[in-house]
């Protein structure tokens, strides 16, 4: 059996350029095909609650309104669409781009129970804004909460 020197030092560097190695992938733009497959980021949301209703904002921009599927329950709301890659083959030379192209899907749980026959929404400069009116029942719900004197 032959006798191995163990090198902390080598272990250290490899593991590092490991771990550098694996940033660079997941950070680096994709590009062409690769990109059209990679589509994973959903759309960022902001949402905001009043007593009558829940006001959902989501940013999507590039797509036409008819290209986004919007369902809602009463406990959720599913906003899914598809931004599609343009390929011109007259086109010579490379392109690199940093767009993401491909299927996107994000369902959000809501706080509250909606009328979800109810819900409006405006799609305008990129920016999806859902009005989602809340139940009779949630509007009035008041919780009482006993008070049990200090010890």
């Amino acid at each position: 059996m032959a006798l191995v020197y163990w090198n902390p030092r080598r272990e250290t560097e490899s593991l590092q350029h490991q771990i550098a190695r694996l940033f660079e992938d997941a950070l680096a733009p994709y590009s062409g095909e690769q990109k059209q497959e990679y589509f994973s980021t959903v759309p960022l949301a902001e949402m905001q609650e009043t007593p009558e209703a829940i006001h959902l904002k989501l940013e999507i921009p590039g797509m036409e309104a008819k290209d986004i599927d919007i369902q809602a329950t009463e406990k959720a709301v599913s906003i899914s669409g598809e931004r599609k890659f343009e390929r011109n083959s007259e086109d010579q030379g490379e392109t690199k781009s940093e767009f993401r192209y491909g299927r996107f899907e994000r369902l959000i749980p809501l706080p509250a129970r909606i009328q979800h026959t109810n819900v409006k929404a405006e799609y305008k400069d990129g920016i999806l804004n859902l009005t989602l009116p809340k139940t009779e029942q949630e509007k009035n719900k008041v919780v009482k909460v006993q008070l049990e004197p200090a010890a």
